[in-house]
Formats: structure tokens, sequence, C-alpha cells
């Protein structure tokens, strides 16, 4: 079989030396010295320059947090090409969803529609590097500074990507990042929030641990999204390997690109400027009917790709289906193909050879 995806596992032996710290400890929660060493190394790995990087639980919590501190209730321009995390954090932390349609090439948010979106209820905008490809991130940031809006980045797949020279973390007032098993770098169950702005980074910690100030103070309303101690060895377990991993993905990545380039469909394009991670590797059909017709003969095969992201997110029930066109046609002829740390170049070739003989 072989899966969309699968965890990347560390030595054994290099996981349990980790934990063994905890256990020495006796120190299993509450930012202990492995959270702490986590965040600090990855301060350095990433070259963040005026972020601050909170790990926490997982990657939702953080957008829930950035959505209750800047959401304020309002309404949240947002696209409707992500996963389902980007929208339903919107609508459970009380502010209204409002889907501005994503650019046919590099398929993250048209900037060039925001704007006509705005109204008076507008607190922020919330958008998606999809599959790691940044936003046009300065187009975005000149409209928020022009109408008084605080932008949240939903980066859960962009652990590592730069843009113009650092890293995506640093752009908007908030980036969130997910650190999911199966994720390019992953601490088991787990994420992270990024913030240059001290006062909005000290509401984000406080927020992110029940609100504390001290043992018995508290500075405000908060809930429990601490990275545990046993997240944090698994996390500076597999750090050492990124490169190695990165390297891997990118040769795999290019091999589908070669060997597909005569199928009839489309790949994403990056965006210029970008070192990018090859954390996903996603083909759009020319149709539908095309697409189930390659993953129902790939799933005969042993192989399973994953319809991702489907489907288009202005069509969830707790939404408003405001038409969104190229999302709905992305959404619905897209297919993830497995790419993963040892996916072999066999397996490549036997996938994209029956992709060929399927869409013909």
């Amino acid at each position: 079989m072989i899966p969309v995806t699968k965890s990347f596992l560390p030595p054994i032996e290099e996981y349990t030396k980790q934990v063994q710290r905890a256990y020495d400890n006796g120190w299993l929660t509450n930012r202990g010295e492995l959270v702490l060493e986590l965040e600090q190394k990855l301060t350095d790995h990433l070259s963040l320059q005026n972020s601050t990087i909170t790990c926490m639980n997982n990657g939702t919590i953080p957008l829930q947090i950035a959505l209750k501190l800047l959401g304020e209730g309002g309404e949240v321009i947002t696209t409707p090409f992500s996963y389902v995390a980007t929208t339903s954090s919107i609508v459970w932390e009380g502010c209204t969803p409002v889907f501005v349609d994503i650019a046919p090439h590099h398929w993250t948010i048209d900037e060039t529609l925001i704007e006509a979106a705005i109204t008076e209820k507008t607190t922020c905008i919330l958008a998606t590097h999809v599959f790691g490809n940044p936003c046009n991130v300065d187009a975005i940031e000149a409209i928020a500074k022009k109408h008084r809006l605080y932008v949240i980045y939903d980066a859960a797949h962009a652990f590592g990507v730069t843009y113009k020279g650092k890293s995506i973390f640093e752009y908007g007032d908030i980036s969130t990042c997910s650190f999911h098993a199966t994720k390019l770098f992953h601490t088991g169950e787990g994420g992270a929030v990024f913030c240059k702005d001290p006062e909005l980074q000290h509401r984000i910690f406080y927020s992110h641990n029940f609100g504390h100030n001290g043992p018995t103070g508290f500075h405000g309303l908060g809930i429990n999204g601490k990275m545990s101690e046993l997240s944090a060895a698994m996390g500076l377990a597999v750090l050492p390997y990124l490169e190695n991993i990165l390297s891997k993905r990118k040769n795999l990545y290019k091999l589908y690109l070669e060997l597909l380039q005569d199928v009839k469909a489309t790949f994403q394009q990056i965006r210029p400027g970008t070192y990018y991670n090859y954390a996903y590797f996603p083909i759009v059909f020319s149709t539908e009917e095309k697409m189930i017709k390659v993953e129902e003969g790939l799933r005969k095969a042993n192989i399973f790709p994953r319809r991702y992201f489907y489907p288009s997110l202005n069509k969830l029930p707790y939404t408003d289906h405001v038409s969104c066109k190229v999302s709905e046609y992305i959404s619905s002829r897209i297919l993830c193909l497995p790419l993963f740390h040892d996916l072999s170049t066999p397996e490549v070739a036997r996938i994209s050879d029956s992709i060929k003989n399927l869409a013909s």
C-alpha cells in the first residue's frame, strides 16, 4: 500500500532519549524544559528576526486564539480553498466568514478581490499559504493598512518556507502553523503561533494558558493550548532530520513533474521569490469525472491519493453558499498524490505511469 502521506519517525532511541529528560525532570506539561528548548531551536532554525514563537498543542488552537483576539465577532475575509479548520475556527469564535475566490494559478486568496468584500463589519483577513505557497503578502498588507484591518495567516503547510528572503511566519499580525504528525516538521500533535508585536504576543501567551498571571492571578480570558513535554520531545528528535527530509521531498516532487508533464492536467505555480518546502504534490485534472476515474484506479492499485481540499469551503453547511468559481473548479478536480520522506523513485514512477494510463 502507498498512502498519501506518512509520518517521519526518528530513531526510537533518539525520541526516548528526549522523553527520558522529561521523566528525569518529573515535568510533563506546563512549559517545561523541552518546550522551551524546542521554541529556541525553532527560532534559530527558521532564522526568525522579529517574531516570537509559542508552541501549542495543535494547529487549530492558534487560529482560534488569533480570531478570539483579533476577530472581535466581526466579518473575516477568508479563502474558500483551505482545510476546514480555517473556516470552522472563524465560525467557532463567533465571527462570520466572508469568502473571496482564489487566484487560478497560485490557488491562494485573490488579493484583487479583497477590497470589494470589505464592509464596516470587517475586522481582519485570514488567508492560507496553500500547500505552503505564499499569498501575495505585500498586497494584502497594503490593503490591511489602508482599511485598518488585522491579518492572520494560516501557514499550517508552510514550515520552512521563506519569501523574499525571510520566514513566511514573519508576515501578518499573527501566523500559525501545524505540527501534526503528517506535516514536514511534526511533534506528533502540535502547532505554533508567531507574532511580532510584543503586546499582542503577551495576549496570545496568556490566552493559551488559561489567562494566568502567576499561580493565582489572571491577565484575562484563556484556554488550554499548551504543548506537552512529550510532544516537544518528538519535535526535538525530528528537527535534526529536516534538511534530509526536505531534500528527499524536493527530488520526488521534481520527479513527479517530469514524469507527468504529458498528462492533461495543471499544477500549482509557486510564487516567485519563494524558497519552497515541497510539502504536497497536488494535480488538477481537466474534469471531475477524470479525477474520479484516476482516484478509483489508483485505489484499486493500492495507491491512496487524497481529494485535498474538498469541498470548497464556501459549500460547508454552516456558511453562506456564495459563488467562488475558481475554488469550486479546482476543488472538484484536485488530487494530492503520495509524497513522504521514504517514498521511493520506483514508487513515484509506478504512480505516474498509472495516472498516465488512467487519464488518457
